[in-house]
């Protein structure tokens, strides 16, 4: 197995990336509207722990596309992998889109404490609500 590891990533030494690979995912969803079409996260708050390895498991139950959009929170984790249909994707992710009635996975390591912005970019959708907040909080002790 090779990794690169680029800006945060780096500060985790390589033995202890393969350590988090080993360990079972938190499993979390959040769900990008409902079925009332309601422009909103479901949940809009999210609380992380740096080193901890997650499954978050994204869909969309509306009639709408929606978009999953936390740039500054996708700078700092690390993406194992995101899963969608018969497609598995690896590498930098920053947004994902779902479009009615779709699934999405994404297995990530939470890697750089802080609190990120999460959004819906679609005109209206922020405007209405479809907002959110990531916070990655550092080891506990």
């Amino acid at each position: 197995m090779l990794i690169i590891f680029t800006n945060t990533a780096s500060a985790m030494a390589v033995n202890d990336v393969v350590d988090v690979l080993k360990q079972p995912a938190t499993e979390i969803t959040v769900a990008l509207g409902n079925a009332a079409n309601e422009l909103k996260f479901e949940p809009n708050q999210l609380d992380l722990v740096v080193g901890k390895r997650y499954l978050l498991r994204l869909t969309n139950p509306s009639q709408l596309k929606h978009y999953f959009t936390a740039k500054d929170f996708a700078d700092g984790i690390w993406t194992q992998k995101v899963e969608a249909g018969k497609v598995e994707i690896k590498g930098a992710i920053h947004e994902l889109e779902l479009k009615p009635g779709a699934e999405a996975e994404w297995v990530f390591v939470a890697l750089k404490p802080g609190k990120y912005s999460l959004r819906c970019p679609i005109p209206g959708h922020t405007e209405a609500g479809m907002t959110g907040e990531i916070a990655i909080l550092g080891k506990s002790q």
